[in-house]
């Protein structure tokens, strides 16, 4: 090898390098989240309120299906208990999750289905984004927005 060529070729392995490092934690952050995401459908789908609280930030914005903003836990709760009709639970499935590792933000978009309690098919539906956090270490919700689309 030419030796003017050996700085280049170490900073070219070098960027090599740490686009690899980059792309195993995006993986490694990103498996985080669907984890996350799961767990919450499934605290939903048994109605468990308390346990889906645990992967929301306090500070949560949530704009629901119909385009209600509710600001914070317990504006969520009382939300909930103040429904009026069947109880229903909602499962979200993502399409796509992209993390900034610097700035600890991630961004979730996918669809979403509504059910009634007991019923295996959806009545309600649509499109959801979801802005994510890891301040504490553990990736959050903090804030998602439902939007209510006809049924396919």
């Amino acid at each position: 090898m030419q030796p003017f060529l050996k700085p280049f070729f170490r900073i070219f392995l070098g960027l090599l390098m740490l686009l690899a490092i980059n792309v195993y934690g995006q993986e490694t952050e990103i498996k985080q989240i669907l984890e996350q995401r799961e767990a919450s459908n499934e605290a939903l789908k048994s109605f468990d309120e308390a346990l889906n609280n645990t992967f929301l930030t306090e500070d949560v914005l949530i704009t629901t299906g119909a385009g209600t903003l509710l600001s914070g836990k317990a504006e969520l709760i009382s939300y909930i208990n103040n429904a009026q009709g069947p109880r229903m639970y909602w499962v979200r499935t993502p399409d796509e999750v992209i993390v900034n590792s610097e700035t600890k933000l991630a961004w979730e978009t996918g669809t979403w289905k509504g059910f009634v309690e007991g019923s295996e098919e959806s009545v309600v539906g649509g499109k959801y984004s979801a802005q994510w956090t890891k301040k504490s270490g553990t990736w959050l919700i903090q804030s998602q927005l439902f939007v209510t689309l006809p049924r396919e």
